[in-house]
């Protein structure tokens, strides 16, 4: 099944508000050319008003990097995924391996979130990343079938169909070496499978699978050519406005040429 291709931008703690409109007004225009790929681009939540202003009335979607579990309440320095929404945000990255080494966030933790969001009505980017040692290729696949496992816990079929998963191997975030398109395809399969096993077929054959770690225009298109991988989750090769809509276009040359 050919599932409609992605490229998400996570801008992480990049760009000032200053430089959003500037970005926006540039990739705006040219994504017509590309009408069959989806553009998002998330940022910190300081730029959210201004990407949320910029980008209304063109064809692109504007992500949070994170947010809290709960709605609201006393959690100094949170991000509520009801104001997210109120502020015309549609999608959030959730338990990216950054947020995970440096902060510590756990399986449950993420499950926590994806489950408010969905109640929010955001649909979740949730990210799978990948231990750096493990011993076997049994360990790496157990590793990535229990976290998606654990993330899932109490979603229903019909919620799967507004979230998306994004396999991130550890070793490959910010390195400038991504894994190669073989091996990657391998663990995005691992993915795909364990949410057939744990809904049915036509969820996993619809629910959209990315890859993310050192994406650039040297290497998206093999990527993206593999029958699994339906997007890239982009950190710094997306800063640019050139190189955005660069990866764009090979989103969109690699699923016409499967």
């Amino acid at each position: 099944m050919l599932r409609r291709p992605i490229v998400i931008a996570n801008w992480k703690m990049n760009k000032l508000p200053s430089e959003v409109k500037r970005y926006i007004a540039e990739i705006s225009p040219k994504l017509a050319v590309y009408p069959h790929v989806d553009a998002v681009l998330a940022g910190q939540d300081v730029l959210l008003n201004a990407m949320v202003t910029a980008a209304k009335g063109t064809a692109v979607e504007i992500g949070a990097e994170n947010m809290y579990w709960q709605d609201k309440g006393a959690y100094t320095g949170e991000t509520s995924p009801a104001a997210l929404a109120d502020l015309g945000i549609s999608r959030v990255i959730i338990g990216h391996s950054e947020r995970r080494n440096y902060f510590r966030e756990t399986d449950e933790m993420v499950n926590l979130k994806t489950l408010a969001a969905l109640r929010n009505g955001l649909s979740p980017i949730i990210a799978i990343d990948e231990a750096v040692q493990l011993e076997s290729l049994n360990d790496h696949a157990h590793w990535i079938v229990n976290q998606v496992v654990e993330s899932l816990k109490g979603v229903t079929h019909e919620e799967m169909g507004r979230l998306m998963l994004a396999y991130e191997p550890t070793a490959a975030i910010g390195s400038g070496q991504a894994m190669g398109p073989d091996a990657a395809q391998k663990s995005l399969r691992v993915i795909r499978q364990t949410v057939a096993d744990m809904f049915d077929q036509d969820v996993a054959d619809h629910v959209r699978v990315l890859y993310g770690g050192s994406v650039k225009p040297a290497n998206a298109y093999e990527l993206l050519k593999q029958p699994d991988i339906d997007g890239v989750l982009v950190g710094d090769a997306a800063l640019d406005a050139a190189t955005f809509i660069e990866l764009i276009s090979l989103a969109e040359q690699a699923k016409r040429n499967l």
